[in-house]
């Protein structure tokens, strides 16, 4: 069975992006990289500490069609193993599971609304 190996990333909608990012830096210490807005975590794989990992924490304008068809505020990014069997264990399920998979230099993406209608972001990291 396919299972969530970790936590990719977290996005959420804001109102003020600028103004969000700024008092997650100022009272938590989140700087935000400029060039796009978000901030990465660094961590070692349990498995393999000898490879570095990242979680992505994101705010994003409140007027994002990113998280659609989703009207959450927010949308959590699970990293898998194998995303296309993860996909294909979901839709055998019944799961409402987007047809777009999105494949690039950072990795493998695909989508499934949970039973509240969020919006779950799947990805495979690049090898």
């Amino acid at each position: 069975m396919e299972k969530v190996t970790g936590i990719g990333g977290i996005f959420f909608k804001t109102d003020d992006a600028e103004r969000t990012r700024n008092w997650y830096r100022d009272h938590l210490g989140i700087d935000a990289d400029p060039s796009w807005g978000g901030a990465m975590f660094q961590w070692r794989e349990h498995d393999a500490p000898e490879t570095v990992a990242t979680t992505v924490w994101s705010p994003m304008p409140s007027t994002t069609k990113y998280f659609d068809p989703s009207t959450s505020k927010f949308m959590v990014n699970y990293r898998v193993r194998d995303l296309h069997a993860m996909i294909a264990q979901l839709r055998a399920a019944g799961a409402q599971v987007d047809e777009k998979v999105e494949e690039s230099e950072f990795g493998k993406f695909g989508w499934v609304m949970d039973p509240d209608g969020n919006r779950i972001e799947l990805w495979e990291p690049p090898k």
